[in-house]
């Protein structure tokens, strides 16, 4: 099992390039993605936008076939000018090219890559297989490109964007995440760990390839999850794919984000929400379940880094990062 691969600091001035690594750039979203450029600008890097980021590139639900994202994904691992990596946006593409990325490349040179949704795919794979922290984060174009970021508070915004640029250049501890609404205790208690996690349903089907983590990766471990658009009947089912893969028998306290069009079970005189199903999943099991956590297919989303030890409190409703993300340069 690899050990913790933590990409080097990012300085003022460094280059972070805006890609396509799944879903394209759909025509109108233009001005979303120079928002999003300008907010990884206000943090202090250059930005260049990959030509894979434009409406004109694309291939069914993709910004182009397996090969040319892989291909897009490499030059970019393997130049040293390029510092960071960013997601402009998710989508359903990530599965496709696996098994082409240039895992050397990342062992010798590891990057931060940005992004959630089917991005959160590729964080939990690479670590698999590398080591590398991955960035459940904001992505370009619907996160810091989005209204919030936009027009949003302006005092909170700048407690974003300064909690970023700690993450992402600082080789320190970040501390306490501050959230912006109301945390959720679902289950007491407290427990520290490594995050792991990202969207639950691509988490599941990760599970069925060969760069599913190993089994160790779970031991005592802080899980995060979110989900979009679906069922709470499929996130039970998949709560419990986890738990008969021995998961949830691995992990020492759960972090939930926040849904979005997640329906909740109403039939045959029964009712069941998100938190219904999460503790009858989880059943007897003593871990702390921390919930509604600011992050998911919802802006904005604080910056969880995969591999990364943290501190979560459901008592008091806190989520601290005990361990810096990236390494010094």
């Amino acid at each position: 099992m690899p050990a913790v691969l933590r990409p080097r600091a990012l300085r003022s001035g460094d280059l972070v390039v805006v890609t396509a690594p799944s879903g394209q750039l759909e025509p109108g979203e233009e001005p979303l993605l120079a928002r999003g450029v300008a907010i990884l600008e206000r943090m202090g890097f250059r930005v260049r936008v990959s030509p894979m980021v434009d409406p004109a590139r694309n291939r069914w639900w993709a910004s182009g076939t397996p090969a040319e994202q892989a291909d897009e994904l490499n030059a970019l691992l393997r130049d040293p000018e390029v510092r960071a990596i960013v997601a402009h946006t998710g989508g359903q593409a990530t599965i496709g090219y696996l098994d082409l990325i240039d895992l050397d490349a990342i062992r010798a040179d590891p990057k931060p890559i940005l992004g959630y949704s089917d991005i959160s795919l590729l964080h939990m794979a690479l670590y698999a297989k590398t080591g590398l922290v991955g960035f459940h984060a904001d992505i370009a174009t619907h996160g810091f490109g989005g209204d919030w970021y936009t027009l949003g508070d302006e005092a909170r915004r700048s407690e974003l964007v300064d909690l970023y640029t700690r993450v992402l250049t600082k080789a320190e501890a970040p501390g306490v995440l501050p959230a912006r609404g109301a945390w959720e205790t679902w289950r007491p208690g407290r427990a520290q760990g490594p995050l792991f996690g990202g969207l639950l349903n691509r988490l599941v089907l990760l599970q069925a390839t060969p760069f599913a983590p190993a089994p160790e990766r779970f031991e005592g471990a802080v899980l995060f999850w979110e989900e979009v658009q679906r069922p709470v009947s499929r996130i039970w089912n998949d709560l419990h794919t986890l738990r008969l893969s021995g998961v949830l028998d691995r992990i020492a306290g759960m972090v939930v984000g926040i849904p979005t069009e997640v329906t909740p079970h109403e039939g045959g005189g029964a009712h069941a929400g998100l938190r219904d199903v999460v503790l009858d999943v989880l059943a007897q099991r003593d871990i702390p379940v921390l919930a509604q956590v600011d992050f998911g297919h919802t802006s904005p989303n604080l910056p969880l880094p995969i591999g990364v030890r943290a501190h979560v409190d459901a008592d008091n409703r806190r989520l601290s990062l005990l361990e810096s993300a990236v390494a010094e340069g």
